[in-house]
């Protein structure tokens, strides 16, 4: 076997041949392993072995690029655009997939079967498309999560940290040092009525 690709090619005779390998479990091994197909991009990103790369970061990669072909032909700079990708992780991504290997690895996974691409979550067409916000405070009719899902809905980004790549910053009550830091950087700062204003709300 040369690379873990070579799993999907495995029968069931291959594996009864093994050591305490009985033909029933050789069966139900090949099926889990034909199942292995499904698993989301996130899933398959995190096991390619990525230095840096955890489940977190791959799925907050996934859910920015929506396929895998997307991440492996970003430079430097548009693999830092994913939420919490800094300079350092850029760079280890960047580099992995520019390895003649890892690039075979990827060819023989996709000749597998497996699933490249997840739905991105972020609408491409809409108002805050390429706009990055940051939400800090207690809004008053939104949950964090709620504002979230629907600044992304409309096409935007939500960081945790406050950079120069921010666009905005809503700030609800009680907002401390993310609104401190926008100030200083002159971003743009909205309460939350200015926002839902802004999706039309």
């Amino acid at each position: 076997m040369t690379n873990v690709a070579d799993l999907y090619s495995l029968t069931a005779e291959q594996l009864q041949d093994l050591d305490r390998m009985g033909a029933k479990s050789a069966v139900k091994l090949v099926e889990n392993i034909e199942k292995s197909k499904q698993n989301p991009l996130p899933r398959i990103l995190a096991a390619l072995g990525i230095r840096f790369v955890g489940e977190r970061t791959a799925a907050l990669l996934a859910d920015f690029f929506g396929a895998l072909d997307a991440i492996a032909s970003a430079s430097v700079e548009e693999l830092q655009e994913a939420e919490e990708v800094g300079p350092k992780v850029a760079e280890s991504i960047y580099r992995f997939f520019r390895e003649p290997r890892n690039r075979e690895l990827v060819e023989s996974l996709r000749q597998a079967g497996l699933g490249f691409y997840q739905q991105i979550g972020r609408s491409a067409k809409g108002p805050f498309y390429g706009l990055t916000f940051v939400l800090t405070g207690s809004l008053r009719t939104l949950t964090r999560e709620e504002a979230k899902r629907r600044i992304e809905a409309a096409g935007g980004k939500v960081a945790g940290s406050v950079s120069s790549k921010t666009h905005y910053v809503v700030a609800g009550e009680d907002a401390g040092s993310k609104l401190a830091k926008a100030k200083e950087l002159k971003i743009g700062i909205m309460n939350e009525e200015q926002l839902l204003g802004l999706l039309g709300e």
